[in-house]
Formats: C-alpha cells, sequence, structure tokens
C-alpha cells in the first residue's frame, strides 16, 4: 500500500507528465517560413515581413502557434521550395514571380509592361478585388492558401555596366538578367537587349564576371545586394511591378483554429504593410537611391522615352500572354488590366 508521500509524488510526476505533453502540443504548430533576402526588417521588404509576422502571429496565438523564419534561400531555390510548401514539408514561403511560376505559370500575366501609373496603385489592386480573384485562381490550381501579395521592393529599373540607356536602340547587344519568367525574357527581347535567366543566387557573380552585362530590379534589392560594386548605369525605367505571392500550405491551414487563423491572416496583413513601408523607406533613404547615385550614373526616362519603351514591350509582352495562356490567360490579364484603369 503507497505512502501518502509516495502518492503525492506519483500525482506530481502526473502533472509534470501532462504539463510537458501540454506544452509540446502547443509548440507542434509551428510555421516554417521561406523567404529570399536577409533575415532583417530595416535590411529588406522581406525581412521586414518575416519579423512583424513571427512576432504577431506568437503574441497573438499566445505560442500555440511559432514561426520559424528560414530567410536568403536557406531551404532551397525559389521554385523548389514553394513545390516543397505545396507537399507539407515548409508550411509558407514568401516567393517571387519567378519562383511562383514554377507552380502557378499564370502569373506572368501581371508582367504587361508599364501598367501601372504609380507604385499606390499595386496596392490598390493587389489588395482589392482583383487580388482576391487571382487568390482563388492559385488556390484552385495550386491547392495552397494565399496570405497575399507583398512588395518586392517597387518598380523594376535597368542597371548595366556598359552605357547609359535612353531608347531601345541603347539595349542592343546587352544581356540583361531576368527571372526564368518567359514574360521578363519578352520585355527585354522587345526592348532590345538579349535576356539571360539566371537564378538569384549567382546573379552578383554573373554580373561581376560578365556572364550578364546588366540586370533588372528594384532599388532596394540593386542596393542591398549591392550591385552598384558591379554595375556603373542606372536607368529610372520603372517598366513592371512583379509582387511577392506569399502562400501557405493548406492542410497546415485547415489544421489552425478558427482564432489562430484570424491572427495569421491579420499577421500577414500587417506585415505587407511593413514590407511595402520598409521598400519606400529604403528606396528614398540614404540607403537607397541616394546611395545608389554616389558611384552609379542614373537617369530616369523621360515620358517620351518611356513611351518608345512601352511601344516597342507592351504588344509582344499582350502577345505572349494570349498565345501562352490561351483564353483563361487573356481574361485574367484583361481583368488585370481593367483593375489598373
Amino acid at each position: 500500500m503507497k505512502t501518502a508521500k509516495q502518492i503525492l509524488v506519483a500525482l506530481m510526476l502526473t502533472v509534470f507528465v501532462v504539463a510537458g505533453f501540454a506544452g509540446t502540443a502547443l509548440a507542434a504548430k509551428t510555421i516554417k517560413l521561406h523567404h529570399l533576402n536577409k533575415d532583417e526588417p530595416f535590411d529588406n521588404p522581406t525581412g521586414a515581413m518575416a519579423t512583424v509576422f513571427k512576432s504577431l502571429v506568437e503574441s497573438g496565438t499566445n505560442g500555440s502557434v511559432l514561426v520559424q523564419t528560414f530567410p536568403s534561400g536557406q531551404l532551397g531555390k525559389d521554385g523548389e521550395v514553394v513545390q516543397q510548401v505545396k507537399a507539407g514539408v515548409v508550411e509558407a514561403g514568401i516567393h517571387s514571380t519567378g519562383g511562383f511560376a514554377s507552380i502557378y505559370p499564370l502569373i506572368g500575366v501581371l508582367d504587361v509592361p508599364f501598367a501601372f501609373p504609380n507604385i499606390s496603385k499595386t496596392y490598390e489592386v493587389f489588395d482589392g478585388p482583383f487580388g482576391k480573384e487571382l487568390s482563388l485562381n492559385i488556390e484552385s490550381k495550386t491547392g495552397l492558401h494565399v496570405l497575399g501579395f507583398g512588395d518586392s521592393g517597387g518598380f523594376f529599373h535597368l542597371t548595366n555596366s556598359k552605357r547609359p540607356i535612353h531608347s531601345p536602340a541603347d539595349m542592343k547587344g546587352l544581356k540583361i538578367r531576368t527571372m526564368g519568367l518567359d514574360t521578363h525574357k519578352a520585355i527585354i527581347t522587345a526592348m532590345g537587349g538579349q535576356p539571360a535567366a539566371i537564378s538569384w543566387s549567382e546573379v552578383y557573380t554573373a554580373l561581376q564576371t560578365g556572364v550578364a552585362d546588366g540586370q533588372m530590379n528594384p532599388i532596394p534589392i540593386i542596393a542591398f545586394a549591392k550591385f552598384q560594386e558591379v554595375q556603373k548605369y542606372l536607368t529610372l525605367s520603372g517598366h513592371v511591378f512583379a509582387p511577392y505571392v506569399w502562400v501557405m500550405n493548406n492542410d497546415f491551414w485547415n489544421s489552425l483554429t478558427d482564432s489562430e487563423k484570424d491572427v495569421v491572416t491579420y499577421a500577414a496583413k500587417s506585415a505587407i504593410v511593413a514590407g511595402r513601408g520598409m521598400a519606400r523607406a529604403i528606396e528614398a533613404s540614404d540607403r537607397g537611391l541616394v546611395e545608389l547615385s554616389k558611384t552609379m550614373q542614373v537617369n530616369a526616362l523621360t515620358a517620351d522615352e518611356k513611351e518608345a519603351f512601352r511601344k516597342a514591350a507592351e504588344p509582344a509582352v499582350k502577345k505572349l500572354i494570349v498565345e501562352k495562356f490561351g483564353p483563361e490567360g487573356e481574361t485574367l490579364m484583361s481583368d488585370f488590366l481593367k483593375a489598373v484603369q
């Protein structure tokens, strides 16, 4: 027969074991979050997004959902990781349109050159009815849950190591790095250059060694990637906007309670706003264009110069979208352009 002391010890052990299991259960919901850049909130948009998301999710769920960030493509190339998200190996990812195209090629309809008049219009479009339409289309075709569309740093601009660019004629002979998107390749070809699809991790070396003469990216990305070290000329062309696509594994999403879903949704929306703010701050501060202009020759396209590029590139990209994606792509592109207008 057990003594009172033995019973008390047994009860205490039971409490500790149950508490341990409870703690394990609470910690079991962990979101592994992939993104492409440094895990520093003041360095780049995805760094800001990941940091804000982690903080809001963990505090808002009282630790029932944890977030583990994997920056700088630690889990693999972007196009490979989005497949891991679909398979449930990774719970969530903030993907470039180039990487996301591996699972959802229709993302290319967003690449109509010079579609947006200003950056605030991009927020209206992706936060509004078209963004919801696009999210539903992505979810129906991929099975992934869409958390939102982030700012990859603003409009894409051109850099190169050879000469200033003012017209399509100036692009002749220049090898310009692009993502693997056919639409991005078509933009460069139509504007007079030679597209070279190179993975993000290899871009700096490609520019340094002359494998590519130039590349196109938003100002914050050009700055934090230190492309000014291997590029001499910056042309403010603003020819395309390519959002980040933030998705979550649908099975994991469905494993969350309604309360946890609310927190994750709110946290993602807040994180996207933070990423947009960081992109604008970097772009306008001495860490962005001001810093780049110290070592690069910068020129902004005039309205007439921009129109010449638009006339060269827009028809070619629209034609490609219709040919590649058929009636569905044409309809989605039409809805996109109507949303912009």
